[in-house]
């Protein structure tokens, strides 16, 4: 797509206009001031589709004065994107902004700067969404396959990206490497929002041997311990951070969706336990992602990379 080798686009944003975008553009705007990065704004514009296209004839080129319509309107979106940003009204603005029009596949396009980005950051849905509930496209595709984490933000609750101090931050933990890695940045995100940080662990069979004559509360004062001793190190790492743990009887994704109702964030890995190597995103993530109202980032790694930095 001609751009430079080993470029550092901070946060990047999707944009197309809709009320969808409009919120990840100002969760990602604040998120960037948060991470003291640059904001990327994108839109993403599809080649334009051929007039009385079909499988057996291909179709007459669109006019070019329509093709120069929708550049100038895809260059409107992104420069409005870019103002927005920069009024960012009581928070700070990101260090650095810029706006760009790509002319390309959507959700390839965004694939391809995930790997040059910190985070991605998209809306639930865009123009195209059709039906309450399902995730949009792009986003669906981005949590299966970037390679940073992504951020979806839900527009349905307006002021819902920052709650204030008072908003927890909730993380999903099941032991895996992919939940590490969500842990770390939850703790992050915990530390740079000044909030309390809720840690989960849904506790099932395969937690403690021998467990079956056992009481639930000698279960959970067992996991307990055991979670003190996974969360002990980033506790150290991060003491402004206090931590509540929680341990629940199965159910992950009803249980964080739970907890995401008096949240500001919620984070959690792109598979978890029974995952294969071929499945991209868990059962669990792939719920919470769909039915959460607030922000959820799904703590997908780049390619190679360690599970904790």
């Amino acid at each position: 797509m001609g751009r430079a080798a080993n470029i550092r686009r901070g946060i990047v944003v999707g944009v197309d206009g809709s009320a969808s975008s409009l919120a990840a553009l100002h969760w990602a705007a604040h998120e960037a001031a948060l991470r003291n990065t640059p904001l990327t704004v994108v839109h993403v514009l599809p080649a334009p589709p051929q007039m009385g296209a079909s499988a057996t004839w291909p179709g007459i080129p669109m006019p070019a004065q329509v093709i120069d319509e929708h550049e100038t309107q895809a260059r409107g979106i992104v420069d409005d994107a870019v103002a927005m940003a920069l009024d960012s009204g009581e928070h700070r603005a990101p260090p650095e902004i810029s706006g760009e029009v790509l002319g390309s596949p959507t959700l390839p396009t965004l694939v391809e700067l995930s790997k040059e980005a910190d985070m991605v950051v998209v809306g639930s849905r865009g123009r195209t969404w059709a039906r309450r509930v399902l995730l949009g496209s792009v986003s669906s595709g981005l949590v299966h396959r970037a390679h940073c984490p992504v951020a979806v933000i839900h527009d349905e609750l307006p002021g819902s990206a920052d709650r204030g101090a008072s908003a927890r931050v909730v993380v999903g933990i099941d032991g895996t490497p992919a939940s590490e890695f969500a842990t770390a940045i939850a703790f992050d995100e915990a530390s740079r929002r000044h909030s309390e940080l809720l840690a989960l662990h849904a506790y099932d069979d395969t937690d403690l041997s021998g467990t079956y004559d056992m009481e639930w509360s000698t279960i959970v004062g067992a996991t307990q311990e055991r979670l003190a001793e996974r969360l002990a190190g980033w506790q150290e790492r991060y003491p402004d951070v206090y931590v509540r743990r929680v341990v629940v009887l199965k159910q992950p994704a009803h249980h964080l969706i739970e907890a995401a109702e008096s949240a500001q964030l919620l984070v959690v890995g792109s598979h978890g336990r029974g995952g294969f190597g071929g499945m991209p995103l868990g059962s669990v993530s792939a719920a919470v992602v769909q039915a959460a109202r607030i922000p959820v980032i799904v703590a997908r790694q780049p390619r190679g990379s360690e599970a904790v930095q």
